[in-house]
């Protein structure tokens, strides 16, 4: 391996994140937050926790 400093170019410099969607499980009352979204194109997702993400293959 070479000992040689890699400097980045000026645009290489990281960007502030974007805003975090907050997506709540649709599965009746659950209130967690839905990581695993559901849909066929050109339809609206649906939104599952982890737990109840098996629910959303009937959106498929």
């Amino acid at each position: 391996m070479s000992d040689e400093v890699i400097r980045l170019p000026e645009a290489a410099v990281p960007r502030e994140r974007g805003p975090i969607l907050g997506h709540v499980c649709e599965h009746e009352g659950c209130a967690k937050h839905a990581g695993f979204g559901f849909a066929r194109p050109r339809q609206d997702p649906h939104w599952f926790c982890f737990e109840h993400r098996g629910e959303g293959d009937r959106y498929l």
